[in-house]
């Protein structure tokens, strides 16, 4: 399952402190490779470091900073018509009419767009691949000590880009690289319903 593909909206959708960021960061970090990638910052928090301690390319990372959620369409449209690859955090207030039109130019332009809903959700048919944070357990600190050694995030796959299923996906953080998807761990899948 391939988690930012051209011309698809990615959702990553959970609370703050789960890893969200970290996670849409994540997904710039391949097509930083070979072409310029923007991350689309809405809160004013992001830091080139983090995404640069992803691995994403520190010489093809542009960072934008767009609080205004008036102005957020017309920013985040300029970005997906000029790069391969864009993570945006999305103000409260977007319009879906909005989020509509960006799904429409992402797919024309065949931009991979990781879309972080900062308010609701996406609204339906707008995202490709939902990447919902489920769950979040930390490894090595027992009653406010010791030192964190790891992050596990339970994620819920689903959409069109997991073929209308749902699946649990477990992803490993360290601190010190990509986050990783566990093989065959807390996996499960439910199957739609036709009716």
């Amino acid at each position: 399952m391939k988690l930012l593909q051209p011309g698809r909206i990615t959702e990553v959708y959970g609370s703050t402190g789960m890893g969200m960021t970290r996670l849409g960061l994540g997904l710039l970090v391949e097509p930083s490779q070979r072409a310029p990638v923007v991350a689309l910052d809405v809160k004013g928090w992001l830091s080139p470091l983090a995404a640069w301690e992803m691995g994403v390319d520190s010489s093809r990372l542009v960072i934008v900073r767009c609080p205004d959620p008036e102005l957020w369409p017309q920013v985040a449209a300029s970005l997906i018509d000029g790069v391969q690859a864009v993570y945006a955090e999305v103000p409260a207030g977007v319009r879906d009419q909005h989020l509509r039109r960006l799904a429409a130019l992402a797919r024309a332009r065949r931009t991979g767009v990781a879309l972080r809903p900062l308010g609701d959700p996406l609204p339906s048919g707008v995202a490709h691949l939902r990447l919902w944070a489920r769950e979040v357990r930390w490894e090595g600190v027992d009653r406010g000590h010791g030192q964190l050694r790891r992050r596990r995030l339970v994620v819920e796959a689903s959409g069109r880009g997991v073929a209308g299923t749902t699946r649990t996906i477990e992803m490993v953080d360290d601190g010190t690289d990509v986050m990783r998807v566990v093989s065959g761990v807390g996996v499960e899948e439910r199957q739609r319903v036709a009716g």
